[in-house]
């Protein structure tokens, strides 16, 4: 009988809400931040949109080199860090009477929360779960969903009676205070600090010696088919999720309402944690998790087609938003176990960060371009017609890039 509990359950609850806030303030945050700042300044679509671009794509060097941050600093100091730097941007956004503070703003914003985001999750978690990884991760995923959840209705709410500017003080002075405590009370302690194994194991895993390959450089990365084909779907994926999400809010504001829209998003987001727990169970059957990524996006499809019909029906937005919402988490988690399953326990860190940091440096891109095709059409259901076009044709070829890494025979178990 062990005598004390296993902490990897306390670095789970933490990390999931560390995601939840993460996510919603980072990554659900910003379509809502764009609204707020062109109805508050009146600036074009196109030039606010930029900001959302400019926020994501500050953030692709941090995560590129988030190992080596927390190799050097610590995880507790870039955790607590990354959160202040987030708070800040956020406030600057709220604040911006110019469009270079808004930019600094998106910079600041977009470097705090990939500290929150999905590389620094797979970090967090990885010390503690081995075997039970893709189940612990899946746990904390959805912490990510549940932000959406949460937080798209709380910021207009809060936006709508207090201003962003307060909304923003509030919830970033929250955020810093709560994972500030995690950082130095949770995530300052390793299995072997606390006596304790992965997966709450009597004893550690052996270590085969001899036929472990050697930890992979970004160059031997990129020479792998299989790394290029999984980055280049995750990449594809993202550009056409982020693009059409960072837009959604806006659409749906302007046929339903500020509130019914921002429910909506919680239902998408929503949507994603039963995506998640179904591709989970599919997993376990043994389904080719490739596979598994192609019918996820081809479900998103078939809910970017469904927006093409919002005047017909009101329930249309409510079944497409859950369509869409569906292949949310599983677009950010599923890539990092196709990972896990297909490279090395050495490889698969260098992986899963360069993957993270290359799909982040294209989808950034993604809401100033579907900002730029909505610019074109003034007549708001054309430009409905064009983001829904694009986001299906790139939806398109990130099915074809995971598919066309597809391997014949069943994946091998792996030791994760």
């Amino acid at each position: 009988m062990k005598p004390t509990r296993f902490f990897g359950k306390t670095v789970l609850t933490c990390t999931f809400i560390l995601a939840m806030i993460g996510w919603g303030v980072g990554f659900y945050g910003p379509p809502i931040y764009m609204q707020a700042v062109m109805d508050r300044t009146g600036w074009p679509v196109a030039q606010v949109s930029a900001a959302v671009t400019l926020h994501f794509l500050s953030g692709t060097l941090v995560i590129a080199n988030l190992p080596r941050l927390y190799a050097r600093v610590g995880v507790p100091a870039i955790t607590l860090l990354g959160c202040v730097v987030l708070g800040v941007g956020v406030n600057l956004w709220a604040q911006a009477s110019q469009l270079w503070v808004l930019y600094a703003g998106a910079i600041c914003s977009g470097i705090g929360w990939v500290t929150l985001g999905a590389a620094a999750v797979n970090t967090l978690i990885a010390p503690w779960y081995i075997k039970e990884r893709p189940k612990a991760l899946g746990k904390a995923y959805n912490g990510a969903s549940m932000g959406g959840v949460i937080f798209s209705p709380l910021w207009v709410l809060l936006i709508e009676r207090f201003g962003f500017a307060t909304a923003a003080l509030v919830i970033s002075l929250a955020a810093v205070l709560l994972l500030g405590s995690f950082a130095f009370l949770v995530f300052n302690k390793s299995p072997q600090s606390l006596g304790q194994h992965p997966d709450n194991a009597d004893q550690p895993e052996p270590v085969a010696t001899g036929t472990s390959a050697a930890p992979w450089t970004a160059a031997q990365t990129l020479k792998s088919a299989n790394f290029r084909s999984l980055a280049a779907g995750m990449s594809l994926g993202l550009f056409a999720q982020i693009g059409l999400i960072a837009h959604l809010y806006s659409i749906l504001a302007g046929r339903m309402g500020a509130h019914d829209a921002s429910y909506a998003m919680g239902l998408a987001t929503a949507s994603a944690m039963g995506g998640r727990y179904v591709a989970a169970r599919l997993m376990t059957q043994g389904v080719n998790r490739r596979q598994l990524a192609c019918l996820g996006y081809g479900i998103q499809m078939l809910g970017t087609l469904m927006l093409l019909g919002l005047d017909i029906h009101p329930a249309v937005a409510w079944v497409a938003v859950v369509l869409i919402g569906s292949g949310i988490g599983n677009a950010t988690s599923l890539p990092p176990l196709i990972a896990q399953a297909e490279f090395s326990r050495e490889q698969t860190a260098r992986v899963i960060a360069l993957m993270v940091a290359i799909s982040q440096a294209t989808y950034a891109f993604a809401p100033a371009f579907f900002g730029l095709v909505r610019s074109v059409f003034a007549e708001p259901s054309q430009a409905i017609a064009a983001i829904v076009v694009a986001a299906v044709v790139v939806q398109g070829l990130a099915i074809l890039a995971f598919y066309k890494g597809v391997v014949t025979r069943p994946f091998k178990k792996t030791v994760y």
